[in-house]
């Protein structure tokens, strides 16, 4: 490894090992639902991340949602979701994880959220629930992927001053009229080459939670490189596709969501399901994929695999196929796996050699994709921000 490559690997194992990194899911549930078709004899393993997918995925009628990360703090952030909904009232919820600031919100924390978290957990929020009372910044520019959300928002407000044309777009009618707000007033004045060189760095991508690997995914498919893959993506979400209901977008270019465009918890006849019973199907686990699979047997037949494979693809090859063996181990007849990626193919998947029914296979030739709807749905993507969209089962 070079020095170049150490350094890379430090910084991003620095972020992600200390951090809360994400304080929202970037990966949209709409499709996973259509991709899943989830039934109430369902058990999905899903990547923590910050748990509103977890959410999701029990909302969607599934019978258990494992909730897995190696990161604690992923953990902690969707163990207090689900003590807010267990102790709080709606309004007080809202506040909190919709508008990302409850008032008083350290002695909320004590008299009624607390007692329902583990140790660590308890140690974590009795250090940083001060996140949820600043008025000046909200939860939703906290972590490393919110610090980044809070440099734009004041580059928007006091470098470029292009505040009123977002707002503008946020509140557009039509993606025409999207189109033409981003076209004459957005574009050119946001693209700074100071924004261009900071986009391109691994420092700040690392913030963002992509991984040199990943990085290297878009630049070898993508004319351009890293760059003007997510001016492109931007370009996307401003320009082409209806951000009406975009709430991904919507959080981190405001620092809150409102009721009428946030994650499918945060309504209010769904945070009433989930009091009532629906949010005992979700349990967090703080492990590996790997780890979590092979510390138990009941068969899982969904897996939502995010695009952490991206972070395996190169240097640590050999854990992504201790990975995929451990997921062939535990997966139900039936089971279905999807996953996202920075580049427009993974290739390497196929490439993982795995033990099946006593045979030494290579994966390519044991999974089907469904590239059909998996393209579509990846075109519908509110997000927009990932290279390609996968759906694959065992076939052989």
């Amino acid at each position: 490894m070079g020095m170049t490559d150490w350094v890379n690997v430090k910084m991003f194992n620095m972020v992600h090992r200390n951090n809360l990194v994400y304080n929202t899911c970037w990966e949209d549930p709409r499709l996973d639902r259509v991709a899943l078709e989830l039934t109430p004899q369902d058990n999905v393993l899903v990547i923590t991340s910050a748990g509103c997918n977890a959410l999701d995925y029990a909302l969607a009628g599934a019978n258990h949602v494992y909730a897995v990360d190696m990161n604690p703090r992923q953990n902690a952030l969707l163990e207090l979701k689900k003590a807010g909904i267990q102790n709080l009232e709606f309004e007080d919820f809202f506040k909190m994880f919709g508008e990302g600031r409850l008032p008083n919100a350290t002695k909320i924390y004590s008299d009624k959220l607390r007692s329902s978290l583990n140790g660590w957990t308890q140690e974590y929020w009795d250090r940083w629930i001060k996140f949820f009372d600043n008025v000046k910044r909200p939860f939703y520019f906290r972590g490393t992927s919110g610090a980044f959300a809070r440099w734009i928002n004041l580059y928007v407000d006091r470098v470029v001053k292009v505040r009123q044309y977002v707002n503008d777009i946020l509140s557009a009618d039509s993606v025409e009229d999207q189109r033409y707000i981003y076209d004459n007033h957005l574009r050119d004045r946001f693209w700074t080459r100071t924004v261009r060189f900071a986009m391109g760095r691994d420092t700040t991508l690392s913030m963002l939670g992509v991984p040199k690997a990943q990085r290297l995914q878009v630049e070898r498919d993508y004319a351009g490189g890293i760059v003007q893959f997510v001016q492109d993506c931007v370009e996307a979400v401003f320009a082409k596709i209806p951000i009406i209901d975009n709430y991904f977008w919507r959080v981190y270019l405001t620092g809150k969501y409102t009721q009428e465009c946030c994650p499918e918890y945060l309504k209010a006849e769904n945070f009433q399901r989930l009091k009532d019973g629906e949010i005992e199907r979700v349990t967090t686990h703080t492990n590996t994929v790997q780890g979590f699979l092979e510390s138990g047997d009941e068969p899982i037949s969904r897996f939502v695999l995010l695009d952490h494979m991206d972070w395996l693809s190169t240097k640590f090859f050999h854990l992504l196929e201790s990975e995929w063996q451990a997921i062939l181990d535990r997966a139900a007849d039936n089971a279905r796996f999807i996953w996202r990626s920075g580049g427009l193919r993974t290739d390497f998947v196929d490439r993982v050699n795995v033990n099946y029914n006593g045979q030494a296979r290579l994966l390519g030739d044991l999974l089907g994709y469904n590239t059909v709807l998996a393209d579509d749905l990846h075109q519908q993507d509110r997000v927009h921000t990932y290279g390609s969209f996968y759906i694959s089962s065992v076939s052989a």
